[in-house]
């Protein structure tokens, strides 16, 4: 009995951990949805993949990943800004590749909903969003 109530325990607060972090995007404008995570055959590093929906003008922090994204552009329009480079504008069906910790920045240009699948190869345990400096 005892150990169901820890279970039962851990998982309320991993829950609520969860909720706070979809309040905070959610109030920027900005959501996500964990789609896959499973390690993959180089050693150290895993694939995962998430769906990220902008409301309009809605801005993500600049940050950076641990490895390599890929980013779809589902629905929308999106504009990416990598440091040191101009900033990009992707329509529905383009996407980009953003380099192992390149800080960079989406934002959402259109007058609707964006969305994009963000596909990402990085070293297992790391932080998947590190805030840029």
């Amino acid at each position: 009995m005892k150990r169901n109530q820890m279970i039962m325990a851990a998982m309320f607060f991993v829950g609520c951990g969860f909720t706070m972090n979809v309040a905070m995007a959610q109030q920027n404008g900005i959501s996500r949805t964990d789609l896959v995570q499973e390690a993959i055959s180089i050693k150290g590093h895993e694939a995962v993949q998430v769906r990220v929906d902008f409301e309009p003008g809605a801005v993500s922090i600049k940050h950076s990943h641990p490895g390599e994204e890929v980013a779809y552009v589902l629905e929308g329009s999106l504009e990416y800004t990598l440091e040191g480079r101009q900033p990009i504008t992707l329509e529905a069906g383009e996407a980009l590749f953003i380099p192992s910790g390149v800080a960079h920045l989406a934002k959402n240009v259109g007058g609707t909903k964006a969305s994009e699948l963000a596909t990402y190869i990085v070293e297992t345990g790391k932080t998947l969003v590190e805030p840029a400096k």
